[in-house]
C-alpha cells in the first residue's frame, strides 16, 4: 500500500548520506545472502517476452484508471472549469516519471507543477492541487486493505510478513477514519495550531472535498479499486512470462508487499530491498530464491517501464526538463490565512514562486 513517504531532514547533504549508507547496508545484505547470479541468469534466460508485454499494458491500464480516480477528486476540490482527462493523465504520468527516478515523492508535487501552469491563474490553486494529491492516496487506502484482507485470508504468509500487514491495516484504518472525520468538520483543530503542520493539514482538508459528495467519491474509489485490480493481473501475468506457476492469492501477497517495500523510500525505487520483499514470501511456493529476485527486478522493470516510458513522452510534451523536477517547491511552504467559518476553503496565497516553471 502506497502510503506518505518519510521525510527526511531538509538538508541535501544528510538526505544523501542516509540514503547512501542505507542503499550500502541493503546491497551489502544482499552480497552476503543474496542469491546467485548465475540462478538470476537463468531465470532471465527463460523469459517468455509475451507476456511481460501483456503485463505492460495492464500497468499502463492502471495508470489510466488511477489518473481517472484523481480527476474525480480534483473536480470536488476546485471550481470551473475543471482540467480535461487528457491533461490529468499528463500531470500523473510526469509525477510517476519523478517518483521512478528521484528520491522521496517528488512525483506527488511534479504533478501539481504540471496542472498549475496549464490552469487558469486562481489564488490557492497550487495549495488545492496539493491537497487533491492527498486525497488521492487517502483513496489508495481503501482498495490496498481490500487487497491485504484477501491476502490474510487466502495467501501462505511468512510470520515476518504478517506482522507488517496487520501494522499496514492498523495505520491505513486510522488514515481514512481520519481523513472521513476531518472533511466534514470545518472548524480549526488543534492539529492546525501546530506550525507549518497547519498548512499541510489545511490543503488536505481542500483536496477531501471530494468526500462531501458520496456518488464522486465512490467513483474514485471504485477507479483505484480498477487501478489495483490491472496491477495484481500483471503481477500474475507476469509470473507466467517468468514460469512461475502460483495460485492468485500468492500474485495478491507479492502487490502487498511490494508495495510495503517502497513506503519510505530510502532511495530511487529501494531496489534490492523490493526484490528480496518480493522473493521470500515466494520461497513458500516453491519458486527458488534466485528466481524470485530475478522476477522482483522484472516486476519492477515492467512498472517502472510504464511510469518512465509514458512520463518521459509526457514530459516533453509539457516542455518540461529533469532539472526542473528536482527544483520542486516545499509542501510546507504556502501561505493561508485564517480559516472561514462557512464550511468553503478560504481564499489561500497561492505558493511560492520556486520554481517557476515556463509555459
Amino acid at each position: 500500500m502506497k502510503m506518505p513517504p518519510l521525510r527526511l531532514p531538509k538538508s541535501n547533504l544528510l538526505r544523501a548520506l542516509v540514503s547512501l549508507v542505507a542503499m550500502a547496508g541493503a546491497f551489502a545484505l544482499l552480497y552476503w545472502r543474496g542469491p546467485s547470479l548465475s540462478g538470476i541468469g537463468d531465470a532471465f534466460a527463460s523469459v517468455q517476452w509475451e507476456w511481460v508485454v501483456f503485463a505492460i499494458a495492464l500497468n499502463l491500464l492502471s495508470v489510466i484508471f488511477r489518473a481517472l480516480a484523481w480527476r474525480a477528486v480534483i473536480r470536488q476540490a476546485m471550481e470551473p472549469p475543471h482540467p480535461g482527462n487528457v491533461l490529468v493523465f499528463s500531470a500523473f504520468s510526469v509525477g510517476l516519471f519523478a517518483n521512478a527516478v528521484l528520491p522521496g515523492r517528488i512525483g506527488e508535487l511534479a504533478r501539481v507543477a504540471v496542472l498549475t501552469r496549464r490552469s487558469p491563474s486562481r489564488n490557492g490553486t497550487w495549495a488545492l492541487l496539493v491537497g487533491t494529491v492527498f486525497a488521492h492516496r487517502v483513496f489508495d487506502i481503501v482498495p490496498s486493505l481490500l487487497l491485504i484482507g484477501y491476502v490474510l485470508a487466502t495467501a501462505d504468509i511468512p510470520d515476518w510478513a504478517l506482522t507488517s500487514l496487520i501494522a499496514v491495516v492498523s495505520v491505513g484504518s486510522l488514515l481514512f477514519l481520519l481523513a472521513f472525520l476531518s472533511a466534514r468538520r470545518h472548524h480549526r483543530s488543534v492539529l492546525e495550531e501546530a506550525g507549518t503542520l497547519k498548512r499541510v493539514v489545511t490543503m488536505a482538508r481542500y483536496g477531501l472535498g471530494v468526500m462531501h459528495e458520496p456518488l464522486p467519491a465512490i467513483g474514485a474509489i471504485l477507479f483505484q479499486c480498477l487501478g489495483w485490480l490491472c496491477q495484481l493481473f500483471a503481477v500474475y501475468t507476469a509470473m507466467k512470462g517468468f514460469d512461475i506457476h502460483v495460485p492468485m492469492p500468492a500474485a495478491g501477497l507479492v502487490l502487498v508487499l511490494m508495495n510495503v517495500a517502497t513506503i519510505f523510500p530510502l532511495w530511487p525505487g529501494n531496489v534490492g530491498l523490493t526484490q528480496a520483499a518480493i522473493a521470500l514470501p515466494l520461497v513458500s511456493y516453491g519458486v527458488p530464491y534466485a528466481k524470485g529476485f530475478a522476477f522482483g527486478i522484472g516486476l519492477q522493470a515492467i512498472e517502472a517501464s510504464v511510469g518512465v516510458g509514458v512520463g518521459l513522452f509526457f514530459l516533453g510534451r509539457e516542455g518540461l526538463s529533469f532539472a526542473m523536477l528536482r527544483r520542486m517547491p516545499e509542501v510546507t511552504e504556502a501561505q493561508f490565512p485564517a480559516a472561514s467559518g462557512n464550511g468553503k476553503p478560504p481564499e489561500v496565497e497561492p505558493a511560492p514562486e520556486r520554481p517557476r516553471i515556463p509555459r
